[in-house]
């Protein structure tokens, strides 16, 4: 007379019918474990390269996608395009548009767009007020009003490189030297 749920069978690890059993190991030609896939589903079996979290593509590496990345490349270099285009006064419009057509899409494009906005507002006050500096001085303040102009245009283009290249690897970019106005 056997106790129930006792089985008189000898132990057999890789026995299907027994609870907690254990699969053979693949053999050289199967490719891969082909039991119960990762969720517990019978007879769907892993995938022959593996078990990849979040789907058969992976779940990436994180950070922006497509369309953020772009948008955030914008952002940033929408700035020296602004300040070419508008003579050195209107740096801050390109990260203005984008910060305003994008800030409830996402939320790597808004910090991106603002930061990028807020540092351009900083450059502009140091320049106008060099400006103004030429202005009470009666031109005499050319003479060190042109060498912080070449170095602001300098530290603009360098920082919106820098993130322009984060943002190409999905990243956000901190400026220095912001006055935050938008967020």
């Amino acid at each position: 007379m056997t106790q129930p749920g006792h089985d008189d069978r000898p132990y057999d690890s890789t026995d299907p019918q027994r609870p907690g059993a254990v699969p053979p190991p693949p053999g050289p030609l199967q490719g891969g474990y082909q039991g119960a896939s990762p969720q517990g589903a019978p007879g769907q079996g892993w995938p022959a390269g593996g078990y990849q979290p979040g789907g058969p593509q992976g779940s990436g590496a994180g950070g922006a996608g497509g369309e953020e990345r772009t948008m955030m490349l914008i952002a940033h270099l929408s700035a020296p395009v602004s300040f070419l285009v508008s003579g050195a006064w209107l740096p801050f419009l390109g990260p203005l548009l984008v910060w305003l057509f994008y800030k409830d899409r996402s939320p790597a494009v808004r910090t991106a767009a603002a930061g990028a906005f807020n540092f351009n507002i900083m450059m502009t006050i140091a320049s106008v007020v060099t400006w103004i500096s030429v202005i009470i001085t009666l031109g005499i303040g050319l003479i060190w009003a042109i060498p912080i102009w070449i170095v602001l245009f300098v530290v603009q283009l360098w920082m919106h490189i820098k993130g322009a290249m984060k943002a190409s690897n999905g990243e956000v970019y901190t400026y220095p030297w912001q006055i935050r106005i938008l967020s």
